[in-house]
């Protein structure tokens, strides 16, 4: 799941950057109203956490445009402001939750949960590949029926590659879409999970599924 955080208090958005990364999230960042719809237009987050009070545009306007244009995803405003008439300002505009500072993490990450829940149909189909099958409901991960145990990282590098299979996927966009990083030739970190995946999915299995395709990048697939 990708989320938006919006916050022009650096200090505040690399505490939730980093508490959302923790928790297994991609995390992408905004300092101000104008950056904040540009990312969400773009279409390639599952949630915002938006602050209120920010340059350019305030939280409310975002919303506001946001929600003009017909764009559903859902909101989380996290604000100083605790007038009820600025909660009722920011739920009619549409957004979905309001949430006062300072608060607890753990009271954020669980309306977060709640509001994704809402969100993801109930029904989302297992993944499947052969005798592999990952559940995005439960984040449980099978092979001929039996548990395998995951990092958040590579649940979240197998479900890519799942939503990918059969197609080739460079590390870079492995970098963009799991680690939420710009490409480094020096970085060898697809490669290391890459491998330990392969030790938890393809070791003792006659049948492999994770293949490296020489100068592009990985696929996940069923031999010929």
């Amino acid at each position: 799941m990708r989320v938006l955080v919006v916050e022009d208090e650096y200090k505040v958005a690399s505490f939730l950057q980093k508490g959302l990364q923790q928790e297994g999230y991609t995390v992408d960042t905004a300092s101000d109203g104008v950056k904040a719809i540009e990312l969400a237009e773009a279409g390639d987050c599952d949630l915002i956490v938006l602050d209120v009070m920010m340059p350019k545009l305030d939280g409310f306007e975002v919303v506001r445009r946001l929600r003009a244009r017909k764009n559903t995803c859902p909101i989380l405003l996290l604000t100083a402001r605790d007038r009820t008439e600025d909660k009722v300002t920011g739920l009619d505009l549409g957004a979905d939750d309001y949430l006062v500072k300072p608060f607890q993490f753990a009271e954020l990450l669980a309306r977060i949960r709640a509001l994704l829940r809402r969100a993801t149909p109930a029904t989302e189909p297992i993944l499947s590949l052969a005798d592999l099958e990952l559940d995005p409901a439960t984040h449980a991960v099978k092979r001929r029926g039996r548990k395998i145990d995951l990092s958040n990282k590579e649940y979240a590098l197998l479900e890519y590659l799942l939503r990918n299979k059969e197609h080739a996927v460079t590390r870079n966009m492995i970098l963009q879409h799991v680690w939420d990083m710009a490409f480094d030739s020096f970085t060898n970190i697809v490669d290391v999970y890459i491998n330990s995946l392969r030790n938890k999915i393809d070791k003792g299995f006659d049948e492999k599924l994770i293949h490296t395709i020489r100068g592009v990048g990985y696929t996940l697939k069923r031999e010929p």
